[in-house]
C-alpha cells in the first residue's frame, strides 16, 4: 500500500493527513479499517474520477460484495461505495481525538462531576435543606 505522507512515531499516531493507494484487496481492507476507526472525514477517490468527502460510518467486507458507507460532508444522504470502485483513501478531516487520551477524558469527567456536586450542594443550602 502506498502511503504518501512520511510519518514517524508509534502505532497510536493519528493517520490524519495520510493518503493510501491500496495495491490489493487486503491493503484496501486495511485502509478501510483505519478510516472506519478515524474520528474525522476522509476523502475517497473513485475510479470514475469522483471524490467523496465525508465520515465513513460503516463497512462490509464480503469479497466482491464489499462496500463502505459514507455520510458526505455536502449531503444528508448516506452513500454506499463498492470496494472495487475505490482508488485512494485520504484522511483529510481533522481527527477530533488527536492528542486526547483516556486520562484527559477521566480528568474532565471528574472535574464535571465535582462541579455538579458543588452546584447541588449550593442549591440545597440555599433552600435550607442542609
Amino acid at each position: 500500500m502506498t502511503d504518501t505522507k512520511n510519518h514517524s512515531g508509534g502505532a497510536l499516531q493519528s493517520p490524519e493527513g495520510r493518503v493510501f493507494q491500496p495495491a490489493s484487496f487486503s491493503e484496501l481492507a486495511e485502509a478501510v479499517e483505519l478510516a472506519f476507526d478515524y474520528r474525522g472525514d476522509v476523502t475517497v477517490s473513485l475510479k470514475s474520477g469522483e471524490s467523496l468527502c465525508g465520515y465513513l460510518f460503516n463497512r462490509r467486507v464480503s469479497g466482491s460484495d464489499s462496500y463502505i458507507e459514507v455520510f458526505p460532508s455536502d449531503s444528508s444522504q448516506a452513500r454506499q461505495v463498492r470496494y472495487d470502485q475505490i482508488v485512494t483513501i485520504a484522511f483529510t478531516g481533522e481527527d477530533t481525538a488527536t492528542g486526547k487520551s483516556w486520562e484527559n477524558w477521566i480528568s474532565k469527567k471528574d472535574s464535571e462531576r465535582r462541579a455538579e456536586i458543588a452546584r447541588v450542594a449550593a442549591d440545597a443550602q440555599a433552600r435550607g435543606i442542609i
